[in-house]
């Protein structure tokens, strides 16, 4: 039978010590949905509300974890300005190591199976090879409108800290951390520049209780005026001494300031003091989306892994 069980705090340090082991050895095997940091953040932020909706296998080899699937089922999504989307279809995130890429065709069928009659989508890495032959064998395409010009794929991205220019701030400006702000105020950065948003102080608690979160990691940028115009959360993969940037907003009034290429080069100065040598950030790849990608490019980062998004159509059962 299928394993349905429903994802836990417990399973996800196991899938993050995955990544981290990955990410020693084939980094160009982590797609965005699956990062050290990625994982985290996904987990703390929507797990009140969605955790009843996913659904983890988990594969060993001896005690070791070498292979997960999440998948996310339908669910409702209820945002602060009152909107509601019906997500009728499944997404699947998962992991292979290398050494084991025979258990792609078993996460292939179990997801076949937690999701059957439902449309499902998956992103590998392009760097995936024999995977993608085998999604393909399976049935799964090409998501033709996650691809197009203005698609919603994602590529990781990465620069070394070895040579990190010093953050400038407009008159007035200053930098905060979490731990010194409070929590909500950032809840409240967060929220504005990301709304409409489910993101709320239940969400900002639960995000605060996982493992790999830290107050002093969590940085912000306040105005003159005491708003919180841009935050981001900096995720540290001590085993790879890598730190990871997720998510990273900028309040609409205080946009083309050059707040969040001050904030993330402070950052870098911090993740450098704490012992990292690579910072990461995700961000969407699509042409018609360039201006995450012209930040993060602007700042050095450069393309490690892109991400393939597949898709198979609803099936009847």
């Amino acid at each position: 039978m299928p394993d349905f069980e429903l994802l836990t705090a417990a399973d996800l340090d196991l899938m993050q010590g995955l990544a981290q082991r990955v990410t020693a050895i084939r980094p160009d095997l982590i797609s965005a949905d699956a990062s050290y940091g990625e994982l985290a953040w996904v987990w703390g932020q929507a797990h009140a509300r969605h955790g009843a909706t996913w659904r983890r296998r988990l594969w060993f080899s001896g005690a070791e974890l070498v292979a997960w699937g999440w998948a996310h089922l339908p669910r409702q999504v209820r945002r602060n300005d009152g909107s509601v989307t019906n997500v009728t279809g499944a997404s699947l995130s998962y992991q292979v190591h290398p050494d084991h890429v025979e258990l792609v065709d078993q996460v292939i069928d179990w997801y076949d199976g937690a999701a059957a009659a439902l449309e499902r989508t998956v992103s590998p890495t392009t760097a995936e090879e024999f995977a993608l032959e085998r999604w393909g064998a399976h049935g799964y395409e090409p998501d033709l409108e996650a691809l197009g010009d203005n698609g919603d794929w994602h590529q990781l991205t990465e620069r070394d800290l070895a040579d990190v220019e010093q953050p400038v701030l407009p008159a007035g400006f200053r930098l905060r951390t979490a731990d010194e702000a409070g929590p909500e105020a950032a809840v409240r950065a967060h929220v504005d520049a990301w709304s409409p948003t489910a993101y709320a102080a239940d969400s900002h608690a639960d995000v605060r209780q996982t493992a790999a979160y830290h107050g002093d990691l969590h940085l912000l940028v306040e105005a003159p005026d005491g708003t919180m115009a841009a935050s981001t959360i900096m995720w540290f993969d001590e085993a790879n001494k890598t730190i990871e940037f997720e998510p990273v907003g900028t309040h609409p009034g205080y946009r083309r300031l050059g707040l969040a290429r001050a904030m993330m080069l402070h950052g870098m100065h911090r993740a450098r003091a704490a012992g990292a040598t690579h910072a990461t950030v995700a961000c969407v790849g699509a042409p018609g989306r360039p201006g995450p990608r012209r930040l993060y490019y602007g700042l050095g980062f450069r393309e490690l892994s892109r991400d393939a998004p597949l898709i198979k159509a609803k099936t009847a059962g």
